[in-house]
């Protein structure tokens, strides 16, 4: 009997890259005749909270305590698993989204469910974290889908079969942005954005550096969008003296104002600590026809050539990222074949591509 009723499952529903983009594989089913049901973690709202009707949750709480947020994890594991067991006399497909909810792919294996992984991630750590999940996935994938051909590169899996689908933006996100007339200077300022977690790896006292060196040029600003509450905010930069230039804001569900007012994406995670595996916020702002500055490493360099849609640059090179900054700030010109190129780039990463590649990989199990 053929399958027809997907079961999708994530961890943390928030307003991060990964669930972002299953909501977009969740709208993309949507259009075929398949049942569809929706696991995520116990949490706070997200882009996965309208995705459907039936949507389930297993337990899951985070710490700051490290130790206390891995026991909750391994127990939300077991919880999920046991959920997932009244499928068992079902024809359905489990579609796990990263590696994180492997008790998914556990229940998949044991019931002998196919099981889809669209994995995000790659600096997983500690490293037997990592390995204990690479293993579920091994013994439990029919498919492996990857955001791109980097992390396809780095995480390959031997005898099971891989593809590469490269995100992409939804259409009315791509219409708004093509009405948005892109100039250097908003309102007489040159705004430099950033969209990123509350983590060190992720470039945030880099940021922080790079607007202290631009203090003395008063027509550029700074803002930080984090995706956390203002409680983590307040712990974090409690001890970190910031500059007048910059503005910090909690997560936000609509960025599309934000890119609207913009001159310039930063994407500054450590190479050594974070790669990029794709870089949604990078392909958005270039969409808008926003220049960019992103890491010369991973999925970034697959969406841009240095020199041409932004630059490739690492962001322990401060110096050289606050120069750059205050180059383009007085450079309309550059700024504008930037722009031009960029919004160029941006459409290659289309919707209905997307969606066609989504639906033929999981017609092929099916």
């Amino acid at each position: 009997m053929s399958i027809k009723k997907i079961i999708f499952i994530h961890l943390l529903n928030d307003y991060s890259g990964s669930p972002k983009i299953l909501s977009q594989v969740i709208d993309s089913i949507k259009k075929e005749d398949y049942d569809i049901a929706l696991y995520t973690g116990k949490s706070e709202e997200g882009f996965l909270s309208t995705s459907t009707d039936n949507h389930y949750f297993y337990f899951y709480k985070r710490f700051e305590n490290k130790f206390f947020t891995l026991a909750t994890f391994m127990l939300s594991q077991v919880h999920l698993f046991v959920k997932l067991l009244k499928y068992r006399n079902d024809n359905v497909l489990f579609y796990v989204n990263t590696m994180l909810p492997f008790g998914a792919g556990l229940a998949g294996k044991i019931m002998n469910k196919p099981v889809i992984y669209h994995i995000h991630e790659t600096s997983l750590k500690p490293a037997s974290f990592k390995f204990f999940l690479r293993f579920i996935v091994k013994t439990s994938a029919n498919k492996v889908l990857f955001v791109s051909n980097s992390l396809k590169n780095r995480e390959s899996f031997k005898m099971i079969p891989q593809k590469v689908i490269y995100n992409a933006l939804p259409i009315t996100f791509i219409k708004m942005a093509e009405k948005n007339n892109y100039k250097p200077l908003k309102n007489g300022y040159f705004n430099v954005l950033m969209v990123c977690s509350l983590k060190e790896y992720k470039g945030v006292n880099e940021y922080i550096h790079i607007s202290q060196q631009c203090q003395h040029h008063s027509k550029i600003k700074f803002t930080l969008i984090l995706n956390a509450q203002q409680t983590e905010l307040d712990e974090y930069f409690k001890k970190i003296k910031l500059p007048q230039n910059i503005t910090l804001l909690t997560q936000q569900t609509n960025l599309i104002p934000f890119y609207q007012n913009t001159s310039l994406l930063l994407n500054l995670s450590r190479i050594d600590q974070w790669v990029e595996t794709f870089g949604l916020t990078i392909i958005e702002a270039m969409a808008f026809g926003i220049p960019v500055i992103v890491p010369p490493v991973g999925g970034p360099t697959e969406i841009v050539e240095d020199e041409k849609e932004g630059f490739l640059i690492s962001s322990y090179e401060i110096e050289k990222i606050s120069k750059l900054i205050q180059q383009l700030s007085t450079n309309e010109i550059q700024c504008l074949k930037l722009s031009k190129n960029a919004r160029e780039k941006s459409k290659q990463f289309d919707t209905l591509n997307f969606e066609k590649n989504i639906t033929t990989n999981i017609s092929a199990i099916v």
